[in-house]
C-alpha cells in the first residue's frame, strides 16, 4: 500500500497523470557485488553490479476499462548503484503501452525481443554476472553479435508485440519493430512459442533483424527445463548467422541445473559456442551459490572460467582487455554480493 502511495505521488510529479490509474506500482532492484576478474595476465577488481538480477527503477500501472478490458504502462530504467547514477536511455530497460484482455496483450513501445526470452529462462545464472551463458555470444570489445550492428539482441525500439491469452500451458509471442526509416536499418520481426505444464516448460523463439536493406541477422533458439524434486535441469540450444560477412554463423550449447537446499540454491552450467567460419569456439563452466535472507534480500557468490581457442576472445562479465600473448587464453571471475528487491 505504501509503495502504490509513493508511487502515485512520484508519477503525479513526473507527468500529472496518475491519478487515472487503478493502481501503480513502485518497484526495483539493488544488486551490488566485489568481483575479481582476470583475463590471460591481466586482472581487475572492481565494486560491480548485477551479479545476479539487473539493478532497475521502474513504475507500471494497470486501469480497469471495463468489459474485461484494461490498459497498462510499464517504464524501467537500468540504475548504477555503485555510483548513484542512471545508466544509459532513460527508461530504456522496457517502456511500453497495453491493451488487454480475453484476446491477450498489445504491447506497444521499446520491449525485450521474443527471441531474448529463452536466453534468460533456460539460464540458471539468467543473463546476468560472471556465470551467464550469454558470456559467449559476443567476443570482448563487441556491442552485437560478430560486430556487425544489431542492436536487438536483447531489446527492440519502436515495436509492435501480441501476446496470446491463458490457454492451458501453451504461451507465445510474436513482435514487428520498425527502424523509423532509418538507413542502418535495425528493424526487427520475431516470435516465441511454448508450452509449460507440471515439471516441463519448453519454448522455440526466432528473430530476423535487418542490419542494413543488404545484410540481416538472423537467430533461433530452443530452450527447456525438467523439475524434479528440488532440482531443475537446464538446456540451451542457439543459433545466430549473418549475410556479411558471407556464411558467418555461431552455434551455442548449454546444460545447467539448479538445486533447491533449504534457504539456498547451488547453481551450475556449461556451455561452448562454436563457428566453423570464424573459428569462434569457446567453453564455458560456472557454479554458484544464492542464499536467501528473505523473499526480497539474497546473498550469493559465483564463479566462473572461459577456455577459448585460437581466435576466441570471449571472457567473463566485467573482465578487462586480454593480457599477454597466449593464442588461446582464458577468461575467468569471481563475484560475491548482497541483492534487494522492492
Amino acid at each position: 500500500m505504501k509503495k502504490s502511495l509513493l508511487a502515485l505521488a512520484a508519477l503525479t510529479a513526473f507527468a500529472g497523470v496518475a491519478s487515472a490509474q487503478s493502481s501503480v506500482t513502485l518497484f526495483g532492484i539493488v544488486d551490488l557485488g566485489l568481483r575479481n576478474t582476470k583475463n590471460g595476465s591481466t586482472s581487475l577488481k572492481t565494486m560491480s553490479q548485477d551479479g545476479i538480477a539487473s539493478s532497475r527503477l521502474g513504475f507500471r500501472g494497470v486501469e480497469d476499462l471495463g468489459g474485461g478490458l484494461r490498459a497498462g504502462f510499464w517504464i524501467e530504467g537500468a540504475i548504477n548503484p555503485d555510483v548513484g547514477t542512471s545508466a544509459g536511455q532513460t527508461w530504456q530497460r522496457r517502456s511500453t503501452v497495453s491493451l488487454m484482455g480475453n484476446f491477450g496483450e498489445l504491447r506497444l513501445g521499446r520491449d525485450y525481443t521474443p527471441s531474448f526470452w529463452n536466453h534468460t529462462v533456460f539460464d540458471p545464472f539468467g543473463t546476468n554476472g560472471v556465470g551467464a551463458q550469454t558470456n559467449l555470444q559476443t567476443q570482448l570489445g563487441q556491442t552485437s553479435m560478430f560486430g556487425a550492428g544489431a542492436t536487438t539482441l536483447v531489446r527492440a525500439n519502436n515495436s509492435i508485440g501480441y501476446f496470446l491469452p491463458a490457454m492451458g500451458g501453451l504461451y507465445g509471442q510474436a513482435m514487428v519493430a520498425h527502424s523509423d526509416g532509418s538507413p542502418n536499418g535495425n528493424g526487427y520481426k520475431g516470435l516465441r512459442i511454448g508450452f509449460a505444464g507440471g515439471p516441463v516448460n519448453v519454448a522455440f523463439g526466432y528473430g530476423q533483424t535487418e542490419i542494413t536493406p543488404t545484410n540481416d541477422q538472423t537467430g533461433m533458439n530452443l530452450g527447456a527445463s525438467f523439475k524434479m524434486g528440488n532440482f531443475t535441469l537446464f538446456g540451451q540450444w542457439h543459433k545466430y548467422e549473418v549475410d556479411v560477412p558471407a556464411n558467418t554463423d555461431q552455434t551455442n550449447l548449454m546444460i545447467g541445473g539448479a538445486l533447491a537446499m533449504g534457504a539456498g540454491t547451488l547453481k551450475f552450467s556449461y556451455g561452448k559456442a562454436s563457428s566453423d567460419a570464424t573459428s569462434r569456439e569457446a567453453t564455458q563452466l560456472a557454479v554458484g551459490y544464492v542464499h536467501d535472507l528473505s523473499k526480497r534480500t539474497s546473498l550469493y557468490g559465483t564463479f566462473a572460467k572461459i577456455s577459448n581457442e585460437a581466435g576466441a576472445r570471449f571472457a567473463v562479465s566485467g573482465a578487462p582487455a586480454f593480457g599477454g600473448t597466449d593464442n588461446k587464453p582464458s577468461s575467468s571471475g569471481y563475484e560475491v554480493g548482497l541483492r534487494h528487491a522492492f
